[in-house]
């Protein structure tokens, strides 16, 4: 089994990535998220998870930028009814961080905005996951995690300071950053001000 690939990207497309190695070109099939941060590098290490087509048993190799994207790729692939192509849609919608706290939040709306993500399979990954990521499941490492919780909470604290200082109240700065980061966890500090100067 395959752990991961490092090595020249030959071909990039938003569903697909060859990386040569040693001569030989490996294919992968990849989300947008990987797509993304793979877009305008000439190597990469590619961290891989082979899935068996069990209808006519092809062996397929999916692709991730990150070991915290294979990951949670690996406990959706786990819930009853989930497929390998519905998991990297779901990645390719919602980035890792936005999906667990979609999951976390119970936030069945925006996981059902998902193409081909009814109602019972929102639930069901609610109901099957929730646990699993509180207890840190589905991620490469509890640093990673911690790094952009941390990341976020600098960002929300500079944030916060600016918009009071230019005026607004605490609790209604406070109130408008928490829904800016459920609805974009990774979002930048101007980011922030700019979107909360729009609902304050």
């Amino acid at each position: 089994m395959t752990e991961y690939i490092f090595g020249k990207i030959t071909e990039l497309t938003p569903t697909q990535v060859v990386v040569e190695n040693s001569g030989v070109g490996y294919v992968n099939e990849i989300s947008l998220q990987t797509y993304r941060e793979l877009e305008g590098k000439a190597e990469a290490k590619i961290w891989i998870q082979t899935q068996i087509n069990t209808r006519d048993f092809v062996s397929v190799d999916y692709g991730f930028a990150s070991k915290d994207e294979r990951e949670l790729f690996r406990l959706l692939i786990s819930v009853n009814g989930m497929g390998a192509a519905s998991a990297r849609m779901m990645l390719s919608s919602l980035s890792p961080d936005e999906l667990r706290e979609s999951i976390l939040s119970e936030d069945i709306n925006r996981i059902k905005s998902v193409k081909g993500i009814g109602l019972k399979t929102a639930q069901r990954l609610i109901l099957e996951l929730k646990d699993k990521i509180v207890k840190g499941e589905g991620v490469s490492t509890g640093e990673e995690l911690f790094a952009a919780a941390s990341q976020r909470n600098a960002a929300a604290e500079e944030a916060s300071a600016a918009l009071v200082m230019l005026g607004f109240s605490k609790p209604a700065v406070s109130k408008a950053i928490q829904k800016i980061l459920k609805d974009n966890p990774s979002a930048k500090v101007e980011d922030i001000i700019k979107t909360a100067l729009g609902m304050l």
